[in-house]
């Protein structure tokens, strides 16, 4: 999970965190526990925050490293 990325992005779209969670129908605490990789986000938010954010590429954000 790449969550400076996800801020950049967020920030770029002018998309609060406030508003990512809200849209995403899940709690703030849950919101920062999945940004720390504590807990994962689902395939269902994940493109949700893909569409938001109109990133094309999943790895970018949510995968740390490429898988050969």
């Amino acid at each position: 999970m790449n969550s400076k990325l996800l801020e950049q992005k967020m920030e770029e779209q002018g998309i609060s965190i406030k508003e990512m969670y809200t849209r995403l129908g899940i709690s703030r605490s849950a919101f920062y526990r999945k940004c720390k990789g504590l807990s994962e986000f689902t395939l269902s938010e994940a493109k949700q925050i893909m569409e938001m954010l109109s990133i094309d590429d999943a790895n970018e954000i949510f995968f740390g490293q490429k898988v050969s």
